[in-house]
């Protein structure tokens, strides 16, 4: 991205005398437009069962602007979403959080414990509710649940719901004739979010879980070398 030869053909398709109404990015081997984001999700669990959910985004193109000194970063500004009207419940007020879509999870029952996390903007709630479901309702796993069909609505109003592929015949049937609205939408794709998971089950075994919608890995920590474990 940064070769004197990328640079040079870009500032070919510039023409000083003509205006330029559609320019697109670049394309390089292995990424495609539809492969970048504002979102990444990590879960981690240690060898004692400690479990980190993190998730880091921008609202803006360009967060809150302000690089830490020395950091190469910028910090994200999703605080933005608070509203200064007094009669909003979400006016910026002490002890508040904005409202927003970063929903860093966890979940437990008895023993098991699953730190989990699921991007996707707007639709991450609702990917969360539906993975909290396979699990409790459904009898799943991590992985199971990751990969399983989802529905996803954009709106409040309407009764148009996008429901993949993946969920049975049978059952998309069954919401047409309650009414709804369904349009197909094919497997895979990044419209229902992409999430990881890891899980104790309070037996000294862990689990992590990565689903297929995205590029993300489920990485189990190296075996020892030379006595030490070799951390990533």
């Amino acid at each position: 991205m940064l070769s004197k030869e990328h640079a040079a053909a870009r500032a070919k398709l510039i023409d000083p005398a003509k205006a330029a109404c559609a320019v697109k990015p670049s394309q390089f081997a292995g990424l495609t437009s539809s492969a970048g984001g504002d979102t990444i999700y990590l879960s981690v669990i240690d060898r004692d069962g400690n479990i980190v959910s993190l998730i880091q985004s921008l609202y803006g193109s360009f967060g809150s602007g302000v690089v830490p000194p020395e950091s190469g970063f910028m910090l994200h500004n999703r605080g933005a979403l608070f509203t200064l009207n007094a009669n909003h419940p979400n006016v910026l007020a002490p002890r508040k959080r904005p409202l927003h879509t970063i929903i860093p999870a966890f979940m437990q029952k008895g023993d098991i414990r699953i730190g989990f996390g699921i991007m996707g903007g707007f639709n991450q709630a609702q990917a969360h509710a539906q993975f909290v479901a396979n699990i409790a309702d459904y009898g799943m796993d991590i992985q199971e649940a990751l990969e399983a069909g989802r529905f996803t609505k954009g709106s409040f109003d309407g009764c148009d719901v996008r429901v993949e592929t993946l969920v049975p015949e049978p059952v998309i049937e069954e919401l047409r004739t309650m009414g709804h609205d369904v349009v197909r939408v094919p497997p895979r794709t990044g419209l229902f979010g992409w999430g990881q998971a890891v899980m104790s089950n309070g037996t000294g075994v862990h689990f992590g879980a990565s689903e297929p919608r995205h590029d993300g890995a489920a990485i189990p920590e190296a075996p020892p070398v030379f006595g030490e474990p070799l951390r990533r």
